[in-house]
């Protein structure tokens, strides 16, 4: 039988970058792990979405993958975002990601050029096949064009090394069909903060969280009442900060998370662009959120 890669709450870490060159801040990098893991969360994903990974180049995203494992040491699990459109360029980050040590890896379904059903499975079967480490696929219609169906979920489940899914396809219905194929061949941890405690209460494991940059405790709080048993305790947290974590998602993420985490004095300097500078009304609902949950003064 297959275990999870971890339980509970991952942060999608942010990627600091220098304020004079635009670089990768190694240094910052490695603070916001360490507070990370001092506030509860359950696991670091690196080079995710949040983290900007479309506009890492390609040593830019190993060396983060290689530094965050070395700086967690082993503290809580590693997982690395290695999914592309491109099957080869997949299996190349996802063997470096193996060899750099990481406890698992996050692959997008390919985007833009997309594929069918059948394409999907073709794809991750072949870095599956090719690989030991284990593999979560990342289904978020939003950002790809395409959705994984449940069927196509079960066909996966079958590899020892796909150990399950990062739903953000906004659709329970489709999540609980999955489960009722798949059952623990394929754990599911919620991709949307917002959708977290309705997955946990049809099997989820846990989230992989944007938001967590910023309330990591909320987000693993979530996860650990709910695992505990404490049900009131876990939906009322979910309640209490779903207007935050909403506005987390207010522009395209990662713009609102960082902006926040700017304004809070972490100090992870700006985007690359194609993302940009939030508008001035997404800003003021930003920090009207943080300053009504204390966050910000």
């Amino acid at each position: 039988m297959k275990k999870p890669i971890f339980t509970g709450a991952a942060v999608a870490i942010v990627t600091p970058f220098l304020p004079k060159d635009g670089g990768v801040n190694f240094e910052k990098l490695g603070e916001l792990i360490d507070e990370q893991i001092a506030r509860k969360t359950d696991a670091i994903v690196i080079c995710g979405t949040t983290g900007e990974s479309p506009v890492l180049d390609d040593e830019e995203h190993r060396k983060c993958i290689e530094f965050a494992v070395k700086h967690t040491a082993g503290r809580v699990p590693v997982i690395a975002g290695t999914g592309s459109n491109d099957t080869a360029y997949g299996l190349h980050l996802t063997k470096h990601a193996e060899e750099a040590g990481v406890d698992g890896v996050l692959m997008v379904t390919p985007y833009y050029n997309k594929t069918t059903q059948k394409g999907l499975i073709e794809h991750y079967l072949y870095i599956a096949d090719r690989t030991n480490v284990p593999i979560i696929v990342y289904n978020v219609p939003g950002r790809t064009g395409m959705t994984i169906q449940p069927e196509t979920y079960y066909a996966m489940s079958k590899h020892p090394n796909i150990n399950g899914i990062k739903e953000a396809c906004g659709n329970l219905s489709t999540v609980v069909q999955t489960r009722k194929l798949c059952g623990d061949d394929m754990y599911i941890w919620s991709g949307e903060d917002i959708q977290t405690l309705p997955i946990l209460s049809v099997g989820g494991k846990g989230v992989i969280s944007t938001s967590s940059n910023i309330i990591p405790e909320v987000m693993h709080d979530i996860c650990a009442k709910f695992f505990e048993g404490d049900i009131a305790a876990a939906e009322a947290l979910q309640i209490e900060w779903s207007d935050l974590m909403d506005a987390m998602f207010i522009e395209t993420n990662p713009i609102p998370v960082k902006t926040a985490m700017e304004l809070m004095g972490y100090e992870v300097g700006g985007l690359r662009l194609p993302l940009t500078t939030m508008t001035e009304g997404n800003l003021a609902k930003v920090k009207a959120s943080l300053t009504a949950h204390g966050l910000l003064k």
